[in-house]
């Protein structure tokens, strides 16, 4: 990481467009994780910043103390979700611990809580995660494979260390999931990873597995050609059957994750319909 900035937030808890989701927290704009597929590159337009995505970061100073006083002023009982267009829990969490304070301002209010992360940096706030009576903890996995990780998410730990964060957190009771997003043509999109993926997470102890798949926003889908080409050359074919009839595409890979989650027992959910 080549920039970071103490800044200062107006609202921490802001209002979320996502189904299910009443408000979000997002302590940081940016993130180091560097996720060549990242939908959330679009919050450049906002931030100020010329240097590519995954280059910076805007640490919220003052987030903890908003969020207090933002808190007081919800009159019904809300689900709020950690991390829509950053990770609450990227490496600069370990020496600001703005989502840390965040969540402890948490405790004394009976609103539903979620996180999304690719961090097992998560385990760090056990006690404070065992104090929300109602709290679920999600983790990204897009591969298994090193190779594809070092390519499209350079900055992310290891996925069997998310695992074992599952692992961790469910031995305190912690209720877990996993999120595969996205699902990459040609890489995590065959029987066997589908599996593999599946496994490891019953395994951990998810309670479920949810799947999405590519983001075509123009600036995403460009970086990932590019990369494709790049590094994968031979994957370029199953990228462009994909563009050229994602309906198709997506009633095929719904039929084979649903498959192979009835075989291993374990609930698949989809943020993605069929055509």
């Amino acid at each position: 990481m080549k920039y970071t900035n103490l800044i200062e937030c107006r609202s921490i808890l802001n209002k979320s467009g996502i189904p299910g989701i009443d408000y979000a927290i997002n302590p940081y704009i940016g993130c180091t994780h560097k996720c060549q597929y990242c939908y959330a590159v679009f919050m450049k337009r906002f931030s100020g910043h010329t240097e590519p995505w995954g280059d910076f970061v805007d640490i919220k100073t003052n987030a903890p103390a908003v969020l207090e006083r933002q808190l007081t002023r919800l009159t019904r009982r809300s689900h709020i979700n950690f991390g829509t267009v950053c990770d609450a829990y990227q490496p600069i969490e370990r020496k600001y611990r703005i989502t840390r304070k965040c969540l402890s301002k948490l405790i004394p209010y009976h609103h539903s809580v979620s996180i999304l992360t690719k961090s097992p940096l998560v385990t760090r706030d056990i006690d404070l995660l065992k104090q929300i009576k109602d709290i679920e903890v999600g983790f990204t996995i897009t591969t298994l494979d090193p190779k594809v990780r070092r390519v499209f998410e350079p900055g992310t730990t290891p996925p069997d260390q998310r695992f074992s964060a599952i692992e961790m957190l469910n031995r305190h009771g912690i209720r877990t999931w996993v999120f595969v997003a996205p699902v990459l043509p040609y890489f995590t999109d065959s029987q066997q990873t589908i599996t593999q993926i599946i496994r490891k997470t019953r395994d951990a102890g998810a309670r479920y597995i949810m799947f999405d798949t590519l983001n075509p926003y123009p600036k995403v889908w460009k970086n990932i050609k590019r990369l494709v080409k790049k590094y994968f050359p031979e994957a370029i074919e199953q990228f462009r059957d994909f563009q050229d009839d994602s309906d198709h595409y997506h009633n095929r890979l719904r039929r084979k994750i649903t498959d192979i989650g009835f075989k291993n027992m374990l609930p698949c959910k989809f943020t993605f319909g069929c055509g």
